[in-house]
C-alpha cells in the first residue's frame, strides 16, 4: 500500500468507525502507562505518540501532568476526534498529521511511543524509513516503547495485512543504535470479544 492509499484507508476508518468499536479501543492504556511510569521521565520530557490517532494515552498523560506531548497520525480525522474529545485541553498538545515513513521535523523526543503502528508497515522500504525516523528524532539516551502484533497475533487488522513480530525480530531491526531493555507479550481484549497477542519492547537509544 503506497502513502496515498494508506492515508485514504485510515481517513475512511476514522470517518466511519465509532471509537468504541475499533479493535484497538483501550479506555485505559495500562501497559503503556506502566512502562512510561517505570521510565521515571520528568514531566517536561518531550513525548511523541506515533500513530496515536484518537487513543486515550494523551488524556492520561495530560492528567499526570506531562507538559510536552506530541501526537502524530496519518489521519486528520483521527486527530480531529481526539481534539474534540479533549476540548480546551487539546491546546496543550502538539498535533501532527503525517505518514511516519516521511515524517521529518526539527524536534527530538525523550520518548517515542508506538502501540500498533509499526506492524502496518510491511515492505522493507517503509520499515527502513521508520527506523530512520526514530533514529533522527529520538534524543540520545531517549526511550522507545513499541508494541506490535506478535507471531501468535492476527495477520490482518482493519482490512489490511500486517507484519507479525517476535521480540527477536524487533530487536534485530532496532539492534543498531538501540539497546533493548525488555520485551514481553500481552493479550489485548477487543470490543468484539476477541483476543490479540501483542509483543512490547522497550529500547534506549545508545
Amino acid at each position: 500500500m503506497d502513502d496515498k492509499d494508506r492515508k485514504a484507508h485510515w481517513e475512511n476508518i476514522y470517518e466511519t468507525k465509532p471509537l468504541t468499536t475499533v479493535s484497538w479501543y483501550q479506555p485505559v492504556p495500562k501497559t503503556s502507562l506502566t512502562l512510561i511510569d517505570e521510565m521515571q521521565l520528568s514531566l517536561s520530557a518531550k513525548i511523541i505518540d506515533v500513530g496515536g490517532g484518537d487513543s486515550f494515552l494523551v488524556d492520561h498523560l495530560l492528567q499526570l501532568g506531562y507538559q510536552n506531548i506530541t501526537v502524530l497520525d496519518i489521519s486528520s480525522q483521527a486527530i480531529k476526534r481526539a481534539q474534540k474529545r479533549l476540548g480546551k485541553a487539546a491546546e496543550k498538545v502538539k498535533w501532527i498529521v503525517a505518514d511516519i515513513t516521511t515524517f521529518c521535523a526539527d524536534d527530538t523526543y525523550d520518548l517515542w511511543h508506538d502501540r500498533a503502528t509499526f506492524h502496518f508497515l510491511t515492505n522493507s522500504a517503509d520499515i527502513t524509513a521508520y527506523y530512520a525516523a526514530v533514529n533522527k528524532h529520538l534524543a540520545e539516551k531517549g526511550k522507545m516503547i513499541i508494541g506490535t502484533f506478535s507471531e501468535k497475533g492476527p495477520s490482518r487488522c482493519s482490512g489490511i495485512t500486517i507484519k507479525q513480530y517476535s521480540a527477536e525480530k524487533l530487536s534485530g531491526i532496532f539492534g543498531q543504535g538501540f539497546r533493548k531493555e525488555k520485551c514481553f507479550h500481552e493479550q489485548h481484549h477487543t470490543p468484539s470479544g476477541n483476543h490479540q497477542d501483542f509483543v512490547f519492547c522497550c529500547f534506549e537509544k545508545s
